[in-house]
């Protein structure tokens, strides 16, 4: 089943998903991800704690098990599908 995950993003690695140049995402995998899963990353500025309201939606293309490297962590790759304000 495709599950839908909302996820901050800092505003350099946002950019560089929506021009993308960024294919992949390093995350905990705390959500059980998997292939086909739909990804809302929304742009969130850490030195003030909040979003500015750009986001970008993505699909989960592969996901590759780093945690030999870093336990608990995945690399997703990903593929564009839409972009909100920016």
């Amino acid at each position: 089943m495709t599950t839908f995950h909302f996820l901050k993003i800092w505003p350099e690695h946002y950019q560089d998903v929506i021009s993308g140049m960024k294919r992949a995402e390093l995350r905990k995998n705390d959500r059980d991800y998997s292939v086909g899963d739909s990804l809302m990353l929304k742009e969130y500025q850490p030195k003030n704690g909040n979003f500015t309201g750009s986001e970008v939606h993505v699909v989960v293309t592969h996901i590759t098990d780093v945690s030999d490297w870093l336990p608990g962590y995945v690399m997703l790759s990903v593929g564009l599908l839409a972009r909100g304000r920016s």
